[in-house]
């Protein structure tokens, strides 16, 4: 006999002030409705790994805990490893570092009880209008993407954690961002004008043709494509009659689980709610108690992470530059003005002088002057170009400059002025521009 759906909903926790404190009535509520398990956002390694030994001692049972890991487990949790975008892993095309990739991702997030990554993006990289997918896929070419993502979820399952291919059926065609708005691809399989996830004929065909037996995970219920721009509660009992067996990040999870419990039998059949259940079931009996796996090796990744982002740093445009010191840097930051903040921008710097590279904050007289364009694919952009501002900046500051240090989709060399070399290094975070520094050092003289 169906239960509550309350085991299919996953609330978000939020790390805030350097604590999880502020969420404790959301913990406790969620827990006493009997929630599936949860999703965790930005956080310390040590306040992760108490966070989920706590949530699993207090519900009293084994919970799916998951996060967004497309680079690696540092995307959420300090203190783990930084990977390069998948953007950079299919550029190298070396399938034996991309399952690396996923186990390091694996053995990481279960080491602070994370059984859930949410990764890998299996979307392609087709539209160069599209504003949010860009550096978060593999490459353009099915074989390849396919291959790609197929390796990282065998290294990261093969480890003990579950993976999640986002986003069929396909975000890749799109120009819209579905962080804002309901995206659209005139190539769908159906004629129905509905999200993939109220979609029977779409999920029919990944259950039916492509003999999906998994979990099928709705995005994150916050934005606007994920439930179509109607209440949430309405927009869950629509997905789990259409197919849908998890819910993700609904605000208001105790009307999400009434909504739920009070549509079955009628517009969620009783056997659509079990299999649900069931598909959740099986996913927990695999995935939520495993061995310990003990500490991972984490300076043994760190290392190979650092390699693997030399080889994905490369110039696209121009040939190596001799530069000499002392340097001045210049940053144009695509990334700022949205609601979230950037990731660090003194990295490249810091690694320079830790080389005893001397850098002056101002360019004058002989000094040479490296530009750091910063431009990642960021949910309040709505574009996949750079904007007014930053292409004002480069125009001022390139003419001159020795080096372009490009941290954002290689599509984007063909907005720098002039004739400077580009060396391409995906995205801005800590990992790729150590990656930048050491690749300068080499280039001194």
């Amino acid at each position: 006999m169906t239960g509550s759906l309350a085991r299919l909903v996953f609330p978000s926790l939020r790390w805030r002030r350097e604590s999880f404190a502020h969420e404790r009535s959301k913990i406790d509520a969620a827990l006493a409705a009997g929630v599936g398990g949860f999703i965790v956002f930005g956080a310390a390694r040590e306040s992760v790994a108490t966070l989920t030994r706590e949530l699993v001692e207090q519900a009293g049972r084994p919970l799916l805990v998951g996060a967004d890991l497309e680079r690696g487990p540092a995307q959420q949790v300090q203190g783990l490893t930084e990977l390069p975008p998948p953007a950079a892993l299919g550029w190298i095309d070396d399938l034996d570092a991309t399952r690396t990739c996923g186990m390091i991702t694996a053995t990481e997030a279960r080491s602070v009880g994370i059984n859930w990554a949410f990764a890998p993006v299996c979307d392609l990289d087709l539209e160069s209008q599209n504003p949010i997918v860009q550096t978060r896929a593999f490459g353009a070419d099915p074989v390849r993407v396919g291959e790609q993502a197929a390796v990282w979820i065998r290294g990261a399952q093969e480890h003990g954690v579950l993976a999640c291919a986002k986003h069929y059926p396909g975000h890749g065609r799109t120009t819209q961002d579905s962080h804002a708005t309901l995206p659209r691809v005139h190539a769908a399989l159906t004629a129905a004008e509905r999200a993939a996830s109220f979609s029977p004929d779409i999920l029919g065909y990944l259950r039916d043709t492509l003999n999906f037996g998994g979990l099928v995970v709705t995005d994150a219920l916050i934005m606007a494509g994920a439930r179509a721009a109607q209440p949430v509660p309405a927009a869950t009992v629509g997905a789990v009659a259409a197919g849908c067996d998890a819910l993700l990040y609904p605000e208001n999870f105790t009307s999400v689980v009434a909504a739920l419990d009070r549509a079955v039998g009628a517009e969620i059949s009783s056997a659509r709610a079990d299999e649900a259940l069931a598909h959740y079931d099986a996913a927990l009996a695999a995935w939520g108690v495993l061995p310990d796996q003990g500490e991972p090796d984490l300076l043994g990744h760190a290392a190979f992470a650092d390699a693997l982002a030399d080889r994905a740093a490369h110039l696209v445009r121009g040939d190596a530059p001799n530069i000499r010191v002392p340097l001045t840097v210049s940053i144009v930051d695509d990334d700022v003005g949205g609601p979230y903040t950037v990731g660090p921008r003194d990295v490249f710097h810091r690694t320079l002088r830790e080389a005893g590279v001397s850098l002056v904050q101002r360019a004058t007289g002989n000094l040479q002057r490296i530009v750091l364009l910063y431009a990642e694919p960021r949910s309040w952009k709505g574009r996949a170009d750079l904007g007014a501002r930053s292409r004002a900046a480069l125009r001022r500051l390139v003419p001159g400059a020795q080096l372009v240090v490009l941290l954002g989709h290689p599509r984007l060399a063909a907005q720098i002025p002039g004739t400077a070399p580009i060396l391409l290094c995906w995205h801005g975070q800590a990992l790729m521009q150590r990656a930048a520094a050491r690749r300068v050092v080499n280039w001194l003289r």
